[in-house]
């Protein structure tokens, strides 16, 4: 008797894992709309709106001007200093060289920052150093490029408390620790974008927006996501980008990433591979995100309209809408 209830359970068993593979064997999106709702049965902090003054602080000591974009305060660093080449194409550091932090305000008067900071090999440890010595937490380590020269990584930061203007001090020591440029006056217009970026925006589903010479689309998740007690805002840590450097006659490099439950994961790298799109990392951007979060990142080279529907077969498979108000 027992050993027949032993050969029914391994039989019960091998038919369910043949069902939960099949889809994926298959290359089909497994219920790509039966997802995670998000975090339950606990209570979250809400982010709260702010207005520029109330982060003067804040930017007086990290020496650089910020702006406020829904929820954040957002200051962005771009490594103009670095000349990066990427299977021989030079990135424009709007593409993907561009470090930045956001501070968010909560309604128990903490503080949240996250960031993504991007430096050279060599600038690595001693960045690592500074962040430690600040009490900055590194949540990922890891590349958005595939081979490049000079090496480099992407760290991306975390820091939680009721104290934004020594956080901002302390991303101030490690940024100086590295050949980041001083800010410069920000322009209040870009100029067009050398694409069809209509033909980009429907194949896509989304209003793009521009940065500098490079155009960008961006999706959030439908989910409440959550980092620890607080409750992300759209835009946070949870973002689909799909950025397009143009290279001339309608052709584009793209780089991007595009974030994803668990049970996304594998249909989204199947239709990137399908559409042509190559797969640099996936990784985690948090370390206490609920749901859990994973990101892809992607890099191709072609016809940006063609790009941009093999990119939309891949978002179509995850549980994302238009960023409100555009991209960021």
């Amino acid at each position: 008797m027992d050993n027949e209830r032993q050969q029914d359970t391994r039989s019960r068993r091998r038919v369910l894992a043949a069902a939960a593979l099949a889809p994926v064997l298959a290359g089909v999106p497994a219920g790509a709309r039966a997802l995670s709702p998000g975090p339950q049965d606990r209570a979250l902090v809400e982010p709260v709106m702010t207005k520029l003054a109330d982060w003067a602080d804040v930017g007086e000591a990290l020496g650089r001007p910020g702006d406020i974009r829904r929820f954040m305060y957002h200051t962005g660093l771009p490594r103009r200093d670095l000349t990066v080449f990427s299977r021989g194409i030079r990135i424009n550091p709007a593409l993907v060289l561009g470090s930045h932090v956001s501070f968010v305000r909560y309604a128990d008067h903490s503080t949240l920052l996250m960031g993504d900071a991007v430096v050279t090999e060599r600038e690595l440890q001693h960045f690592s150093d500074v962040l430690q010595e600040h009490g900055i937490m590194q949540t990922a380590i890891h590349k958005h490029l595939l081979a490049h020269e000079p090496d480099v990584w992407w760290v991306h930061l975390h820091a939680h408390g009721h104290d934004p203007v020594t956080v901002a001090r302390g991303l101030r020591a490690a940024f100086d620790c590295t050949g980041t440029p001083p800010a410069e006056p920000t322009t209040t217009s870009s100029p067009p974008v050398d694409l069809d970026t209509a033909a980009i925006d429907a194949a896509l589903g989304v209003k793009g927006a521009t940065d500098g010479e490079i155009y960008r689309c961006t999706y959030v998740r439908r989910e409440t996501v959550a980092d620890g007690p607080v409750i992300l805002p759209p835009g946070l840590g949870a973002t689909t980008s799909v950025s397009f450097q143009p290279l001339g006659g309608g052709r584009a490099a793209l780089s991007g990433d595009l974030v994803m439950i668990a049970k996304e994961v594998q249909p989204v790298l199947v239709a990137l591979r399908r559409g042509g799109v190559e797969l640099v990392e996936v990784h985690h951007h948090n370390l206490t995100d609920e749901p859990r979060l994973f990101f892809v990142h992607y890099w191709a080279v072609g016809v940006a309209v063609s790009l941009a529907k093999a990119i939309r077969r891949a978002v179509d498979t995850t549980n994302v809408v238009p960023m409100p108000g555009g991209a960021a």
